[in-house]
């Protein structure tokens, strides 16, 4: 979009007035002239309109099988090439506004749920009472665990109390430093009270047996009590020993060990921009048939109008060209490239700041120690993806352990590389139009023809 300002002589001018005005006209040239110039007002750089009008103003310049000193990994002395630092930000462009999405998936994977207005909530919750336990808070679990037991001695010594006390040991005469003078035979020896009933209770309920006191053939009511007692204790010590063990075993603890790297990134990765985040794991124990996932929450808008606010959308990722599926031992950088079936197919720099959406990455598999299912979740939003960096590298040989080392402090460093601030749908079509360029499908395809002819020549 071009416009032009100039000046223009009216056709009724009369010769006086034409002479006055080229008088003045020459009089005031200096200051006259920029005046006279066309005034150029240029589209928008990063529009795809202005880049195909002028193809002098390409935004990238893509210059294949570029030597790997131009990259930083090397140069002519044998030292690192080392970029000079720019002032320019690749996460923020002047006009945009950061706009923030609501976490459904909080960092450490807890997920952002609260419930409310459930029918039967409580009745439904002790039916399933295992769960339930499992799922409470350490401190109400070890609450729970201590009541069970306290409660039951106290419960079962009120009743070992009231067999005695109906049986009459409880009676002056009766009682144990009487016994002998009377030939009295209680029901259960050395019993003269309330506390003497609840360390009898604790010793039946846990198979203490001191010595002191024991059951006499007596009273009936007292050996069946003996027996109820001593299969409620085994039965509730194993539930109890059950729901603490299937806590420390949860796959929500293992997960703690499982790490995902603070910030997504995205730049590119043979010529195609990629949206790529790095997982690891800390302990030496592997992940047995690990495999990720990834899915991107946004709103979405039907055909019919509706609102879909919480909308899924699987993403295709992989690590190298194994697919999701992981051989996992050491970190690995995850990627989903941004193609034509990506939902980011159509983002530029711009509108990653300025849409809200949330990607969900998830990591499944087997602990090998303890052969239980784990995962480990996690989450990005629009301002926690870095457009142009990629990930440092963690994983080195180190010749003297003789043994791969990864270096987790730079487990979330990234390096600010070149990457064009346009969607990926831009990119593909400059490809297209800039020329002497070729596509990588192309490259590649050119590479078979001349491998093939190089064959059949030979």
């Amino acid at each position: 979009m071009r416009f032009n300002f100039t000046t223009h002589s009216a056709a009724n001018t009369t010769p006086a007035a034409t002479a006055t005005t080229t008088a003045t006209a020459r009089s005031n040239e200096k200051s006259a002239k920029p005046l006279n110039r066309p005034t150029t007002i240029e589209e928008d750089p990063d529009s795809l309109d202005s880049v195909i009008s002028n193809p002098q103003s390409y935004p990238i310049t893509i210059v294949p099988n570029r030597p790997a000193s131009f990259y930083g990994l090397s140069s002519a002395n044998g030292k690192a090439f080392q970029r000079q630092p720019s002032c320019r930000s690749r996460n923020f462009r002047p006009g945009s506004m950061r706009r923030v999405r609501r976490r459904a998936v909080f960092k450490n994977g807890d997920c952002n749920v609260v419930q409310k207005h459930l029918q039967r909530r409580r009745v439904r919750f002790l039916q399933d009472m295992y769960t339930t336990m499992v799922d409470w808070q350490w401190r109400w679990t070890l609450l729970a665990f201590a009541m069970s037991f306290i409660l039951s001695w106290l419960f079962f010594a009120l009743i070992w109390w009231l067999i005695m006390y109906t049986h009459g040991d409880l009676e002056e005469l009766h009682l144990p430093h009487n016994q002998e003078e009377s030939g009295w035979a209680p029901c259960v020896s050395a019993i003269d009270g309330f506390t003497s009933c609840f360390l009898f209770s604790i010793e039946t309920q846990h198979t203490i047996g001191y010595g002191v006191r024991t059951t006499s053939p007596e009273c009936p009511e007292a050996i069946f009590m003996m027996c109820f007692q001593s299969i409620y204790g085994v039965m509730s010590s194993a539930f109890m020993a059950g729901i603490v063990f299937a806590k420390m075993t949860r796959a929500k603890q293992r997960a703690q060990t499982l790490l995902f790297s603070k910030h997504a990134v995205i730049c590119q990765r043979d010529g195609c921009l990629s949206l790529m985040f790095r997982v690891g794991d800390m302990r030496k124990s592997h992940i047995i048939g690990a495999g990720v996932r990834a899915q991107l929450i946004r709103t979405r808008t039907t055909k019919e109008g509706e609102v879909m606010t919480q909308h899924f959308t699987e993403l295709q990722i992989g690590t190298d060209d194994s697919g999701s599926d992981l051989f996992f031992i050491w970190p690995m950088v995850i990627e989903h490239r941004i193609d034509e079936n990506s939902p980011l197919y159509n983002m530029n720099a711009t509108d990653m700041l300025q849409d809200k959406f949330e990607i969900v990455v998830i990591l499944e598999g087997t602990v090998e120690s303890t052969g239980q299912s784990t995962q480990a979740r996690s989450s990005y939003i629009n301002t926690e993806i870095l457009w142009g960096h990629r990930f440092d590298p963690v994983v080195l040989y180190n010749k003297d352990l003789q043994a791969y080392e990864i270096d987790y402090a730079r487990f979330n460093e990234t390096t600010q590389v070149d990457t064009p601030l346009c969607s990926a749908r831009e990119l593909n079509e400059i490809y297209k139009i800039q020329e002497g360029f070729r596509t990588p499908e192309t490259t590649f395809t050119m590479r078979q023809l001349s491998n093939n002819h190089s064959d059949q020549a030979s």
